[in-house]
């Protein structure tokens, strides 16, 4: 009993420990990294505290430092739930749901967003469910030149398109029905990692903007920080800002939807989360189910209300794709509250730019060759 009763301090431990990290706003890889799995560190934190106060209170006689565990946990544990409610029915939504009487098919967009995995060879799948869910658009990300012929088979449904494939995994393409116009290439951060500004032209005539993006990721394995993500993610944000009239970014983010970056990311553009208040939507990992987390997202201005959001069948990459079908209805703003950055948003915003300058200027080119090509 005295060594299950030491594991369980342990582990409350490292739970109140990995709760309180990510409240930093720091960058370092194993910082962010605990911003991910927030509905498995409150699950597990359930799980501790009931065993806790079994073994640690009802069972024995607990020490004043126990004691103040065990109410530091229950504390961990509300704040994580806290972060999850909003993407659950208990809140409510920031997208309202498009109303059938006043529905015009010629003003829908229907989109996919989907991380290929770019050594997944399984096309045929892919292809598969990306006609079974009939897009308006597809966004894919990770593609490379097999990707790009793959995607080919898309031509006579989808007439209009955008190649960039790239052996690094930051390759892009994108298919549509519809026509597109002001194709840019961006490369806000890096010269690797581009990303993708065109306009969609509805059925209607209407002229949407779509933004495609996917910043480098922190990563644990060569001690990545999150530093040129978080950068990349501050500029897209700034530059959908500017823009007038409807717009819809998506992408693999490398990041959650409940992370501090993703939210700034929202005030910065002003763009609303149809996840919210409707569910979590996790894309990653598809093989995984015990650890998912929401990482290819979409975010609209308030033009928009919501016919359909739903995450497809797997395509043999670690990513599940996402399809979002939205409908152009200006008379909605009035009752979506958009986000709206405030003078430290915009500080902080750049600061993160900054952060990633500076991170690039004092990073040798053998780091910089090393980094870069671990992504191939």
């Amino acid at each position: 009993m005295a060594a299950f009763r030491l594991v369980l301090t342990a582990l409350a431990v490292a739970l109140v420990v990995a709760t309180a990290l990510p409240l930093s706003r720091s960058s370092e890889w194993w910082v962010r990294m605990f911003d991910f799995p927030r509905m498995q560190i409150a699950v597990a934190a359930v799980v501790v505290l009931v065993l806790f106060g079994v073994v640690g209170v009802w069972m024995g006689e607990p020490t004043a430092w126990e004691w103040a565990l065990l109410v530091a946990l229950a504390v961990a544990t509300v704040y994580q739930a806290t972060q999850m409610v909003p993407y659950t029915p208990l809140h409510g939504v920031q997208t309202v749901r498009a109303d059938g009487a006043l529905a015009d098919p010629d003003r829908r967009f229907r989109l996919v967003v989907t991380n290929v995995l770019m050594e997944n060879r399984e096309g045929d799948r892919w292809l598969g469910v990306i006609r079974d869910a009939d897009p308006d658009v597809v966004a894919a990300v990770e593609t490379d030149e097999w990707w790009a012929e793959t995607a080919a088979a898309l031509d006579e449904t989808h007439p209009h398109h955008v190649a960039l494939p790239q052996d690094d995994t930051y390759g892009m393409l994108v298919y549509s029905k519809l026509p597109l116009d002001s194709v840019e290439v961006l490369h806000r951060v890096e010269p690797e990692v581009p990303s993708l500004r065109l306009t969609v032209r509805l059925r209607s005539g209407e002229p949407v903007t779509l933004v495609l993006v996917h910043p480098r990721p922190p990563r644990p394995d060569i001690q990545q920080d999150s530093d040129l993500r978080d950068a990349e993610l501050v500029l897209a944000g700034r530059d959908v800002a500017q823009l007038d009239g409807p717009v819809v970014v998506a992408g693999d983010l490398n990041d959650v939807a409940w992370s501090h970056t993703t939210r700034l990311f929202q005030e910065l553009s002003g763009l609303l989360d149809p996840r919210v208040g409707r569910g979590t939507f996790s894309t990653f990992h598809a093989e995984h189910w015990w650890l998912r987390y929401p990482l290819d997202h979409v975010f609209h201005s308030e033009h928009f209300a919501l016919r359909e959001l739903r995450r497809l069948d797997p395509v043999g990459s670690d990513h599940f794709p996402i399809l979002i079908e939205l409908e152009l209805d200006p008379s909605v703003a009035p009752l979506q509250a958009t986000p709206d950055a405030e003078a430290d948003d915009l500080e902080e915003g750049a600061e993160k730019v900054e952060d990633a300058q500076e991170m690039k200027a004092t990073e040798s080119e053998a780091e910089r060759q090393e980094r870069v090509e671990e992504d191939r």
